[in-house]
C-alpha cells in the first residue's frame, strides 16, 4: 500500500435529503491500495458517503475528489461522470444483475458498450474474472439459477471487468444467508491482498479487523472515530463505538469459521 497517495479526498462534505442532514461536514481521505472499512449503525450516513464517491449522490457542499476528478466542481459534466464510472466499481447489497441475461452476458455488457471492447476480448476477460471468483462453470446460467453468494460473486466479477482502480462495497453480505457470507468475503480478501483500493461498508467485524488497513466509525452523520482496524475494533475509545460493537457480538467471527 502506498499510504502517501490519496485517491479519494473529501473535505467538509455535507449531504441533505430535504430537511434531513445525513452527512454533516465530514472530512478524510482514502489512499491508493488501502482497504478502509466504514462501520456504524443503520442511518448513520455510511452508505450515503459511499454513494457520493461515485456520484450516485451529489454532495450539497464541501469538496470531493475521486481519482483526480473533482466531483464538487460546478462544471462537473457527463463526460467526467462516464470517466468516473469506468474507474470506480461498486457492488451493492442486492446484486443488481440483469435477470434476463446470462452470467456471461452480464459481465460483457458494460465493457462492450462503455469501453468499446470487442465481444471476443470482453468474453476472454469475463472468463478470467469468473475463474477468479470460482464461477467459470456458471457462465451460461441465469441469475435466478444462482445462490445469493454466487450472485454477489458474479456482481464483483462484473465490476472487475471494467478494470476499476477503486472498488466500493455497500454492505455486500447483508442480503446473504450466514453460510454464504464467507465465500463473498474470501473473494474480497483476495482483492485486498492484490492491492485493490477498497472502501467497504460492512457489519462484518472480523473481516474489518483482519483485512482492512483502517476503520472509519460513523455516527449520526459524522466521523466519530477512526484509526488502524485492529486498534479501533479491539480498543474502541468512545462509548458510542463500544456500544455499537457490543450489539454485534454473536455475529463477529462467523465468516472465518
Amino acid at each position: 500500500m502506498n499510504s502517501s497517495t490519496p485517491v479519494i479526498t473529501f473535505h467538509n462534505i455535507e449531504k441533505n435529503f430535504g430537511s434531513l442532514k445525513v452527512l454533516k461536514g465530514i472530512s478524510g481521505e482514502i489512499n491508493r491500495g488501502e482497504v478502509v472499512a466504514v462501520i456504524g449503525s443503520s442511518g448513520c450516513g455510511k452508505s450515503t458517503l459511499l454513494r457520493c464517491f461515485n456520484r450516485l449522490e451529489k454532495i450539497d457542499s464541501g469538496h470531493l475528489t475521486v481519482n483526480g476528478i473533482n466531483l464538487s466542481h460546478p462544471q462537473f459534466n457527463q463526460k467526467q461522470l462516464r470517466q468516473l464510472r469506468t474507474q470506480v466499481g461498486m457492488v451493492f447489497q442486492q446484486f443488481n444483475l440483469f435477470p434476463h441475461l446470462t452470467v456471461l452476458e452480464n459481465l460483457i455488457l458494460a465493457p462492450c458498450k462503455v469501453l468499446g471492447k470487442t465481444r471476443k476480448e470482453s468474453t476472454q476477460q469475463a472468463g478470467f474474472y469468473l475463474e477468479k471468483v470460482g464461477l467459470f462453470d456458471k457462465a451460461s446460467a441465469y441469475p435466478q439459477q444462482l445462490s445469493g453468494g454466487q450472485k454477489q460473486r458474479v456482481a464483483i466479477a462484473r465490476s472487475l471487468c471494467m478494470n476499476p482502480q477503486i472498488m466500493l462495497f455497500d454492505e455486500p453480505t447483508s442480503a446473504l444467508d450466514p453460510e454464504l457470507v464467507g465465500e463473498v468475503l474470501q473473494v474480497m480478501q483476495e482483492l485486498a491482498t492484490e492491492g485493490m483500493t477498497m472502501v467497504v461498508v460492512t457489519h462484518e467485524m472480523q473481516f474489518a479487523r483482519e483485512v482492512a488497513h483502517r476503520v472509519i466509525f460513523m455516527d449520526k452523520g459524522i466521523v466519530a472515530e477512526q484509526g488502524p482496524a485492529s486498534e479501533v475494533i479491539s480498543n474502541p475509545r468512545s462509548d458510542r463505538l463500544r456500544t455499537f460493537l457490543s450489539r454485534l457480538n454473536g455475529v463477529v467471527g462467523r465468516w472465518g469459521e
